[in-house]
């Protein structure tokens, strides 16, 4: 497992836990998004992904809970973006496989409704 970092503390990330948080289609599609869009909020993955609310907050709380993206709220949204300590070789396969594989994403970016996105 590895943890949140608290304010000045890396996240400690092992290869494997990180591979596992992104073996599941939605969790990596996420990412991927969050990767291209840098800040994406739970209603405009719903749209994105064509998946209820319940079941995006439940992976966004597993990829928080990995320590892949924060949260930041704004009145009543919740947006997301890869956390910013992210280890270089972590970051890099986010932003790599998102640009070797537009197919991959590129339905959901287009389902995208948000105004800033």
């Amino acid at each position: 497992m590895f943890f949140m970092s608290n304010c000045c503390e890396p996240v400690q990330l092992k290869p494997l836990t990180f591979f596992k948080c992104l073996s599941e289609d939605t969790r990596l599609k996420t990412l991927l998004m969050l990767s291209v869009k840098g800040e994406l909020c739970v209603c405009d993955l719903t749209d994105a992904l064509q998946l209820s609310q319940p079941k995006i907050s439940r992976h966004l709380a597993d990829l928080r809970k990995c320590g892949l993206v924060l949260d930041n709220r704004k009145g009543k949204w919740v947006y997301y973006e890869l956390h910013p300590d992210l280890p270089a070789w972590a970051l890099e396969v986010i932003k790599n496989t998102a640009i070797h594989n537009n197919e991959y994403i590129s339905e959901a970016l287009a389902n995208l409704s948000c105004e800033n996105c």
